[in-house]
């Protein structure tokens, strides 16, 4: 075990002594683990590696280790944590259903404890990410500045690359801050749109407000075309999984107050995300993670956890999908104008690890892809990580890049000219990677596919 310094004998610190207790609490759940080695064949991470310190069994071991009193110090330890795409795949896999993901989060935010945050880490979580407000402020004013740093390509991906060979960038293809971020269209206050519908609660999320709001304006389309009320809170926090990730747990409870507070402004009948990270962490780790807090902030945690839907869910239970394309045809006209409402095109889905594993939804974002009358042809592997891992991606970029470099393949193979996913971070990496193959296959989120139908029916209609 590389970079771990391992006790040499019976002299251990006070302060580590401490961090074995504190790590105890987690013994239950690590006793879950049978240490069958299933998550070897399921975890992406190992496949590149084939590092036994990479897969779900010996980073367990190495928190057991912990516990034991077997190290100096944490610092090897976390840094096997943190190497993670924390995608689920290993939990998903798991015979035992160790819940892995909670597991390391948990680990994290203990360990965190026991040494100072980096300096740039903690100005950018405390001091911005945590403050809704500052934080899109500051990001707004940094748009203009991109042009200094990266140069715009010439591809159907929309991506940039590094003017300066900086190792974080370099290689990089990045889908940039667009000029105007979503929130900034609400001008200031929070947006209500009456419906006699279903009453939703739209979550944007930061990737989607920031690099990819027509994913947002697709969203709106869509609900209003259903007849949905829509409530949509100006300045929204991030959901909190960069920071919850990084051990971070009181950015991360200060963000989820700051939501809870915007949302329940609001009664609605479902809180809906397009982004899968989103979802997973509304639903899964706002609950767990806080569950140390007073009574009546875990209910509401609770009460919204429980409503909070992925947006391809909620139109495929919710919505007449298929009706709604067809009767936005007008035959008439469609014959008139000799030529079909929509051009068909091949589309190949990629499974979001944290919508499928985590939340079982696969099923539903085909339906509505299918539903605008396109032709969807399944990639290989489908549903395995893309390699994206948010924090991950920015520290393992050559990892991350051979793990998604497979799945841009995977979706080359298919002859698709669209490939769809539910998550804004797949989407990015998806990009990266295709551009760096050069192709032009364009990268879409089903909501954008389904909003573009309806768009192309009623204009179709309303020319004639």
């Amino acid at each position: 075990m590389d970079n771990l310094k391992v006790k040499p004998g019976l002299k251990v610190t006070s302060k580590m002594q401490q961090l074995a207790r504190d790590v105890k609490k987690l013994e239950d759940q690590l006793a879950v683990c049978t240490s069958c080695g299933m998550c070897q064949a399921h975890c992406p991470l190992f496949a590149q590696t084939h590092k036994e310190a990479d897969v779900s069994r010996g980073k367990l071991a190495l928190i057991k280790g912990l516990i034991q009193e077997m190290f100096e110090d944490a610092k090897g330890v976390e840094e096997r944590l943190q190497k993670c795409l924390l995608c689920g795949s290993c939990a998903h896999g798991c015979p035992s259903r160790v819940n892995t993901q909670e597991i390391f989060l948990k680990a994290r935010v203990i360990i965190a404890q026991y040494h100072e945050m980096p300096f740039f880490q903690k100005i950018i979580f405390k001091n911005h990410l945590a403050n809704p407000e500052l934080f899109n402020g500051i990001m707004g004013k940094l748009t203009p500045l991109q042009k200094l740093f990266f140069k715009e390509e010439k591809n159907l991906q929309g991506t940039s690359c590094a003017r300066i060979a900086s190792p974080v960038l370099r290689n990089r293809h990045i889908v940039s801050l667009k000029k105007r971020a979503f929130n900034q269209t609400l001008k200031g206050e929070d947006l209500l749109i009456k419906g006699g519908g279903v009453k939703i609660a739209f979550f944007t999320g930061c990737l989607i407000d920031k690099m990819l709001p027509d994913i947002a304006y697709s969203a709106v389309d869509v609900l209003k075309h259903f007849d949905a009320q829509i409530f949509i809170p100006f300045n929204q926090g991030c959901c909190g999984i960069p920071a919850i990730a990084s051990g971070d747990i009181e950015t991360f409870k200060t963000l989820v107050k700051t939501n809870i507070k915007l949302f329940l402004k609001q009664e609605c009948d479902y809180l809906v995300t397009a982004c899968a990270t989103c979802t997973s962490t509304i639903v899964n780790l706002w609950p767990s993670m806080l569950r140390d807090e007073d009574a009546e902030f875990l209910h509401q945690v609770g009460k919204l956890a429980r409503k909070t839907v992925d947006i391809s869910w909620l139109m495929e239970k919710r919505f007449d999908l298929f009706s709604a394309i067809s009767e936005s045809h007008d035959t008439t006209k469609i014959q008139a104008a000799k030529e079909p409402c929509d051009t068909k095109e091949i589309v190949t889905y990629h499974d979001p690890c944290h919508l499928k594993k985590s939340l079982g939804v696969f099923k539903e974002p085909r339906q509505v892809i299918l539903a605008c009358n396109h032709e969807l042809k399944e990639m290989a592997e489908s549903d395995t990580c893309c390699g994206m891992g948010g924090s991950f991606n920015l520290k393992y970029y050559d990892i991350s890049s051979k793990i998604g470099l497979q799945k841009a393949q995977n979706i080359i193979d298919t002859k698709c000219s669209i490939v769809a996913t539910s998550c804004p971070a797949c989407m990015m990496q998806i990009s990266d990677m295709l551009a760096k193959l050069n192709h032009s296959i364009r990268v879409k989120h089903p909501v954008e596919i389904y909003a573009q139908a309806l768009k192309s029916c009623s204009t179709l209609n309303g020319s004639n």
